[in-house]
């Protein structure tokens, strides 16, 4: 997810992204080879390998000198593309528990007739880095694997054992997902206090400056519903009023106009509050009120005027497919839509279902829910442990920008974690401007200025965590 630009830390030294792009470090050249290979490793489910990619960081981390003990790949039988690798780098401590590196290595599908650049080619121009996978999410999966080579290149020896898992399947429902095996197969491998994951980063205004770094803490679950109304029909000359298109139509405008309420947990509560606390704007004013009183009503509604914050504030339900009719010249005998709901945290599929079926009104339309049903999500905790070094480094590579708790309203593969006990936040470091990085669309970019500082960011960040055990 998160494509950047360039920000605060390059505008503080009076660096173009040209120069930085020619001025790295030798430490820097090398992650920005690892960088290139992931990203030039074609990981897409269609015509990818994710089994390819975890083999290639296999043995840049062997060539480190990690041994072939310290490196498990997985896969199964029915996907093999999509397999995985976890390393594990052990600590000094027998008290202290392991911390684990999590990264999914599959890219969403990318057509090269639509992008300017081939997508699947590493691709930099005038200090921006082209290419599918720069930002979700090969510029974390080569941080985290270019920070265990660097760690044992060195004889460092961290406090508590730092595992790395790199997975498939993030992007695609259809796929084999890594993540859920380890978590539901492999636990014992995996086991970790907590997790850092993507879902993070900053933004930078217009002008690319950065204005904050969030760390995801929590984020909504996706559930998905076939809505559907059925009729006898009948031969499209004698048209009635009873039409399954237009009962399903019905439903799907209530489905539009239904507000789920209002929700709010210690992650959103402490989002609004800070991020509030910065703006003098009617909207921050309101961020402000609605983390000190949720029953603010105005407050609510100057909130609701921004999509991302309505977003924030509840479960929400969107009609994202549609199909219906069998014949052009018969009434329609059957008519459906999916609807795609992102459900708060601690929501369930049969609360969301009972909500929407309310809003709806009409017993003829049904709602049927669609596999996968998750789980109710579970926020990780507003851990110091975790959250405290995170602002501490970050004031070192982003002098005077808050780093700000944030809920995700879309979803990574923590939520597979957090069941089995693994607190997973979703990490700071890269940022992108107001026009976003291209991540899941076309000409997925991210400014090398980004690209490194974050680098820098999260290996410091990474070793902090592993020694303070």
């Amino acid at each position: 997810m998160f494509g950047r630009i360039l920000g605060a830390a390059a505008l503080a030294l009076g660096l173009s992204q040209t120069a930085v792009a020619a001025d790295l470090r030798p430490d820097q050249v090398r992650f920005r080879e690892i960088y290139k290979e992931l990203v030039e490793t074609n990981t897409s489910l269609s015509v990818g390998s994710c089994t390819v990619a975890a083999a290639k960081m296999g043995a840049r981390l062997r060539s480190a000198g990690f041994a072939d003990a310290d490196l498990t790949y997985f896969s199964v039988p029915d996907h093999p593309k999509e397999g995985g690798l976890v390393a594990v780098l052990k600590g000094s401590s027998k008290t202290a528990r392991p911390m684990l590196l999590l990264g999914h290595l599959d890219v969403v599908e990318a057509k090269r007739a639509d992008w300017v650049r081939d997508p699947y080619v590493f691709n930099e121009e005038n200090g921006v880095y082209y290419g599918r996978g720069v930002a979700d999410m090969k510029v974390i999966d080569a941080t985290w694997v270019d920070t265990l080579m660097r760690f044992k290149e060195t004889k460092y020896v961290p406090k508590r054992t730092i595992k790395l898992a790199l997975t498939c399947g993030e992007e695609t429902l259809a796929a084999f997902n890594g993540a859920e095996y380890l978590a539901k197969n492999k636990r014992e491998l995996i086991d970790a206090e907590f997790a850092l994951n993507e879902g993070g980063g900053g933004r930078a205004d217009k002008d690319g400056k950065l204005q904050s770094q969030g760390v995801q803490v929590g984020e909504k679950v996706v559930q998905q519903f076939r809505m559907e109304t059925t009729n006898p029909g009948g031969h499209s000359s004698v048209p009635i009023r009873d039409n399954a298109i237009y009962q399903l139509a019905q439903g799907l405008l209530r489905v539009r106009d239904y507000d789920f309420p209002l929700q709010m947990n210690d992650t959103t509560r402490a989002f609004f509050a800070k991020a509030g606390a910065g703006r003098t704007d009617p909207a921050g004013l309101a961020m402000v009120a609605i983390s000190k009183d949720p029953a603010d009503k105005a407050a609510e509604a100057e909130l609701n005027k921004d999509r991302g914050f309505h977003s924030m504030l509840r479960t929400t339900c969107v009609a994202t497919l549609l199909d219906g009719g069998h014949a052009e010249n018969a009434l329609p005998q059957r008519a459906g839509a999916n609807i795609n709901c992102r459900m708060f945290p601690g929501a369930t599929m049969e609360d969301t279902k009972a909500k929407l079926e309310a809003a709806i009104g009409d017993p003829g339309v049904k709602l049927i829910p669609l596999p996968p049903i998750r789980a109710r999500s579970t926020p990780a905790p507003l851990d110091a442990k975790v959250l405290g070094p995170m602002e501490k480094v970050a004031a070192k590579y982003f002098p005077g920008v808050p780093v700000i708790p944030t809920m995700s309203t879309g979803a990574s593969d923590a939520l597979y974690l957090i069941p089995v006990g693994i607190p997973t936040y979703g990490v700071p470091g890269f940022w992108s401007g107001p026009e976003g990085s291209g991540a899941h669309g076309l000409n997925e970019h991210m400014s090398v200025t980004s690209a490194m500082t974050g680098r820098d960011y999260l290996a410091e960040l990474v070793k902090v965590l592993a020694d303070e055990g």
